[in-house]
């Protein structure tokens, strides 16, 4: 019988050690979470700021009146017209764009303030606005919120009575040219009628996948 000699455990262990590679430390990532108006992107949001994680939300700018439960500086930075226009002629704004009449921009200091902070930042804009940022930040991880159907959207929308029936259609004819942009995100969400614990579970996980990445994405906001 052949008597099988294992190799001394200690020599083992320091001989495996020496070949492991040198893993580079995961770099703040720069998140954009977006998809068509009415999805739940704004309630996804706030449960993402429940949770305990490195985690930093900018505040986007904008020329909107804010709604009854909308607070200034915590939900948006709620500016003048002639305001919000002096900070984009002085490139104060990372993107900006106007959407359904009212201008929105996100501060470039924001960013870097919570990337130099070695915080991920999560941003969370309108499809428009995202395709600008992939631009100037190709290595940002996108992920596109979407609901179960057409319908779903639609109720969501009349649900909130925020809109005249006018401008619920041109939202919703919006939405269907923001729902055929998927295909230029990295991750898709389905936000489904009362699971939004399981989309922040999603997003949560996805970024934790990111940030196990061997190579990390390399964020860099000028």
């Amino acid at each position: 019988m052949a008597l099988l000699v294992l190799p001394d455990a200690g020599k083992l262990r320091g001989n495996q050690l020496k070949d492991i590679p040198e893993i580079n430390p995961a770099t703040p990532l720069l998140i954009i979470i977006s998809g068509p108006s009415g999805v739940g992107k704004d309630a996804a949001l706030s449960e993402l700021i429940k949770m305990d994680r490195p985690w930093y939300f900018p505040i986007t700018a904008t020329t909107r009146q804010p709604r009854p439960e909308e607070v200034d500086g915590r939900d948006y930075h709620f500016l003048s017209e002639s305001v919000f226009r002096q900070m984009r002629e002085r490139s104060e704004f990372l993107e900006f764009a106007e959407v359904y009449g009212n201008l929105y921009g996100v501060p470039r200091n924001e960013i870097r303030k919570g990337l130099n902070e070695g915080l991920d930042v999560i941003l969370k804009i309108d499809v428009q606005g995202s395709a600008t940022v992939k631009k100037i930040a190709a290595e940002a991880v996108s992920i596109f919120i979407t609901p179960e159907s057409g319908d779903d959207l639609r109720d969501r929308l009349s649900q909130r009575n925020t809109e005249s029936e006018a401008d619920l259609s041109i939202r919703l004819e919006t939405a269907q040219s923001e729902l055929a942009e998927i295909g230029n995100f990295d991750y898709r969400v389905i936000n489904r009628n009362g699971m939004l614990a399981q989309t922040v579970s999603c997003i949560d996980a996805i970024i934790t996948a990111e940030k196990s990445k061997v190579y990390p994405r390399m964020v860099n906001i000028l």
